[in-house]
């Protein structure tokens, strides 16, 4: 079923895009939400009326997305994880963090723009920030411990045994194996 955007869907389309669905995901939401109508030919000739018209302001839409991209395009973000001493993060690092960091440097962006997978280790990762479907941006994420990481303690160092324990050590193993001998060897008794 082909279907014209009436707004961005996240992970479909955007505004104006003719994209194909299954029927009832088209019927049961897209439509009754108002976020799209069934693409027939004069709903398309209208589209295409539409985008004639508004050229314009989707040019002056995709400038200030250009813009914007251009101001990220130095931004590095650092964030700080609880850090096990494995070195593995509790839990993960994901768009709310970024978005959240974004913010703090004075970028307003909704954090159902940027895709990143979740982060669950300390390092370099990447995220990419779609402002537009002909405008993104890739900003490099490090996630650093936020507490230094513990280095493990060291085992105790075991002394080896003495010459004089050795052959007790060897009694031991010659009595548990007379031990099982005699299991093996008695009859079992009923009760």
């Amino acid at each position: 079923m082909e279907i014209i955007l009436k707004e961005d869907v996240i992970g479909l389309g955007y505004k104006h895009d003719i994209v194909n669905v299954k029927p009832g995901y088209g019927r049961n939401y897209l439509i009754p939400q108002g976020k799209g109508v069934i693409a027939s030919e004069s709903a398309k000739k209208q589209l295409a009326e539409e985008l004639k018209q508004k050229a314009k302001k989707l040019e002056k839409i995709k400038a200030d997305a250009q813009a914007l991209a251009d101001k990220l395009t130095g931004v590095a973000l650092t964030i700080e994880a609880k850090v096990s001493n494995s070195g593995t993060i509790y839990g993960s690092v994901n768009n709310v963090q970024i978005a959240d960091e974004l913010s703090k440097l004075g970028f307003d962006i909704d954090r159902k723009l940027i895709l990143i997978k979740d982060v669950k280790t300390v390092g370099e990762h990447q995220a990419v920030v779609r402002l537009h479907k002909e405008v993104s941006v890739v900003i490099p994420v490090t996630v650093v411990p936020d507490a230094p990481i513990a280095a493990p303690e060291p085992a105790p160092a075991v002394e080896a045994p003495a010459a004089a324990e050795a052959p007790e050590v060897q009694d031991e193993a010659a009595a548990e194996a007379e031990v099982l001998e005699n299991i093996d060897a008695a009859p079992f008794q009923e009760a």
